[in-house]
């Protein structure tokens, strides 16, 4: 009995050693390996899993830095900012094409109607007007390099041409009740339209009779008598009652206005 048992015992001892030499290293690489302890601590509900950040659609950790400055004019940077504002840009001098339109400072109304026109940079002109033949149209020109203030209306009287004494000259109505801008502003390059009309009622009787010329004084408030200019009527033009309208920039506009003529002129 004690020698099967002193024989038993070594046997299984001998089994046990046998098995452990059979599950050497190799077998240890097919069993699961422990998870690599977390360092970075617990992560906050909502935050990003831990790993790397895509960079088109994170930006890499730590301040980043200022955007490069622009030459477009600032919208005006936020407490603290550093970023030096751009220099505001020269105002550029109007051009020569804006002057002959009537534009900038110079040829604006305020300057006009502090600068009377000169007879010497205007054109008169007069012709009859094909819509109406009892009307007149008088067109003035400013032919200078800036604006200028011509009075509401031209000084217009008819006479006859070989008369010494102008005292007999007719003196056209004109409208009343005048108020408002100092002067008609007359833009370089532009023209300004007055209409006569000669004889509003169309009669064919009682006329003036001996009228032949028309004269016309394109500022009556400024221009001396000496820049009076005389233009010739047509043959067999009738006078009665003459009236003038003011300065418009159309001639349509200044007929209408001398229909509204019931006024001497003061």
């Amino acid at each position: 009995m004690s020698t099967r048992r002193a024989l038993f015992v070594p046997a299984a001892l001998v089994g046990a050693v046998l098995t452990l030499t059979a599950c050497g290293p190799d077998d240890l690489a097919g069993s699961p390996k422990p998870a690599a302890p977390n360092t970075a601590g617990p992560v906050p509900a909502g935050a990003d899993p831990v790993g790397p950040v895509p960079t088109a659609s994170k930006p890499a950790g730590g301040p980043q830095p200022a955007a490069e400055p622009t030459t477009a004019a600032p919208k005006g940077g936020g407490a603290g900012s550093t970023a030096a504002p751009a220099a505001p840009a020269a105002p550029a001098a109007p051009s020569a094409a804006a002057a002959s339109a009537g534009g900038g400072i110079a040829d604006g109304d305020s300057y006009a109607y502090t600068h009377p026109c000169e007879g010497k940079s205007l054109t008169v002109r007069v012709t009859v007007r094909p819509a109406a033949p009892t009307q007149r149209v008088i067109e003035v020109r400013n032919q200078g390099p800036q604006a200028c203030g011509l009075s509401y209306y031209p000084l217009v009287s008819l006479g006859d041409s070989h008369a010494a004494d102008r005292s007999k000259d007719v003196t056209p109505l004109v409208p009343g009740g005048l108020g408002g801008a100092p002067a008609y502003p007359l833009g370089a390059g532009r023209t300004a339209y007055a209409v006569i009309d000669l004889n509003p009622g169309d009669a064919t009787t009682g006329t003036a009779a001996g009228i032949d010329e028309i004269n016309v004084l394109a500022d009556g408030d400024h221009m001396p008598a000496a820049e009076t200019r005389n233009f010739p009527l047509d043959p067999g033009a009738k006078v009665l009652k003459p009236k003038l309208g003011l300065y418009r920039s159309t001639v349509a506009d200044a007929a209408a206005s001398a229909a509204t003529a019931d006024h001497r002129r003061p």
